[in-house]
């Protein structure tokens, strides 16, 4: 009961799927280095990018979450017996500091803060980098993240051809472990909706993406070449940069650098930022590398609380 107080959910991430409602709701959200927190009982997409964590409020209450479902489980044994290496002795709430962006080193990558002068977002983002300045970070700007171009083209970098064939394989176990199931398979599923195409809406949304998967016959040597492309991108793009520039995180707007950070299974923090003139909510996102947690975590708390951003929504009532 101790986090009946507390707002809360968790999401799994495959690339955007905290970090991008999370900025777009004006709460934070947690996407952790992959493995950290368990996959089991996920309806699955990639076993290398699913990851779970919490959306909160804050900051704290997010940690708090965090803490309490970190950790081994036999039932994803390999990926959370590998990242249980990165949760430090006392867990994640000891990095809950005000002083958490002091002498940190964070990069601000080219490319994503791509807002037009006089713009809200334009005038806010460079207030609050303003702001991290004066909390005590070093803020290094004007840095490249290697073919950062190719890693953002998910349709043309192969990325989806691995991702329709871990889907396929994935799904098919998840599918075949339930205790009571009225489909077992992907197959099942494209035949329930061919079944039922007022119910399920065929007309409007189609299932190309499981017809995609479905035509899949696994992890061969197209798929293989891929992922070692990816695994590429990622060494040579962002973990990279952040090794030579010796960096604590980067800083980007919303979700925006989701694939970037998924193809490395990297994990990400992002913070209420603003709102733009019709109200609606923007993010930062504070992202690293894999174990980063403790860090990043010290950064968003730290940023959090000299900002202060995060208002409260107000329901409208009436007619719309």
């Amino acid at each position: 009961m101790r986090f009946k107080h507390r707002i809360s959910h968790c999401s799994c991430s495959e690339h955007g799927s905290i970090l991008c409602p999370s900025s777009s709701n004006s709460v934070v959200g947690i996407k952790p280095t992959v493995g950290l927190t368990s996959r089991a009982g996920v309806v699955p997409i990639s076993p290398r990018q699913d990851t779970i964590g919490p959306i909160c409020r804050t900051v704290t209450d997010a940690v708090h979450v965090l803490d309490a479902i970190v950790g081994y489980d036999s039932r994803d044994a390999k990926a959370t017996r590998a990242a249980s290496n990165y949760i430090p002795p006392g867990g994640y709430r000891q990095f809950l500091k005000p002083d958490g962006l002091k002498g940190k080193r964070i990069g601000i990558p080219n490319g994503f803060f791509n807002f037009p002068n006089g713009t809200v977002q334009q005038i806010v983002y460079q207030q609050l980098l303003d702001t991290v300045r004066k909390q005590g970070a070093v803020v290094i700007e004007n840095l490249d993240i290697a073919n950062l171009a190719v890693i953002q083209d998910v349709l043309n970098n192969g990325e989806q051809i691995v991702l329709a064939a871990e889907f396929k394989s994935s799904l098919n176990t998840y599918l075949s472990d339930l205790s009571y199931s009225p489909v077992r398979s992907l197959a099942d599923i494209i035949a329930f909706n061919n079944a039922h195409p007022i119910e399920e809406r065929l007309k409007n949304f189609g299932q190309l993406i499981f017809l995609v998967a479905e035509n899949t016959t696994g992890i061969g040597a197209l798929e293989g070449a891929v992922i070692r492309q990816l695994n590429e991108l990622s060494a040579d793009g962002l973990e990279k940069l952040m090794q030579d520039e010796q960096l604590d995180a980067i800083i980007t707007p919303n979700d925006l650098v989701s694939t970037v950070l998924a193809i490395g299974g990297m994990p990400a923090i992002t913070v209420p930022a603003g709102y733009g003139k019709m109200g609606v909510p923007f993010g930062i996102c504070f992202g690293g590398l894999k174990g980063y947690e403790p860090r990043l975590i010290e950064m968003a708390y730290a940023f959090e609380q000299a900002t202060k951003v995060r208002k409260a929504p107000k329901f409208l009532h009436g007619t719309f």
